[in-house]
């Protein structure tokens, strides 16, 4: 059992109990993720609500609203707007181009909920935010969205860029404007 010395070990009870030390990671918990083939963003997991993969015909189409959202999507009885994130970023393919399911990101912050459909969920991973550098080589339609990149790793690689998702859920483009 858990309280015998034995299981803690492997040794008899003359040994005092030892514990394996883990090792603590540096920074905080990242979402990593794609947009479009091949730009890889991260978000921070704070900011991160839920993630899902509802088919396309979960998600209801609204009328009359901008074109980069498409429609809401109820999540454990919670209305929840569904944006393309490719298309908001500046990509030209839609998200929903022939797929059974959609990778959907629920952010939050200061109360204000938005799902972002993106192209596919990469993995969860410890980033330190000291070794952010400014984003370089990003597209003008995704600067005002970036805090900053973490070098390729590995090299030749194209960097990990860390959003903001503060700008991102605060941004006027949702009303039609391009700033």
């Amino acid at each position: 059992m858990v309280g015998n010395p034995d299981f803690l070990t492997g040794r008899g009870p003359e040994h005092a109990p030892e514990f394996q030390e883990l090792e603590s990671p540096e920074g905080e918990m990242h979402l990593r993720f794609f947009v479009g083939a091949q730009q890889e963003f991260a978000l921070p997991a704070i900011a991160i609500k839920e993630v899902t993969e509802p088919s396309p015909e979960q998600i209801t189409p609204v009328p009359n609203v901008s074109p980069l959202l498409l429609g809401t999507l109820n999540v454990r009885g919670q209305v929840l707007w569904v944006v393309d994130f490719g298309q908001f970023l500046g990509e030209s393919v839609s998200v929903t181009a022939d797929r059974s399911d959609i990778p959907v990101i629920a952010i939050e912050d200061q109360e204000t909920m938005l799902g972002l459909a993106v192209t596919k969920i990469s993995k969860m991973d410890w980033r330190d935010s000291e070794d952010l550098e400014p984003p370089s080589g990003a597209p003008d339609s995704v600067r005002p969205f970036l805090k900053g990149e973490w070098a390729a790793d590995p090299p030749g690689t194209a960097p990990l860029r860390l959003l903001d998702y503060g700008a991102i859920l605060h941004s006027s483009r949702w009303g039609g404007s391009d700033s």
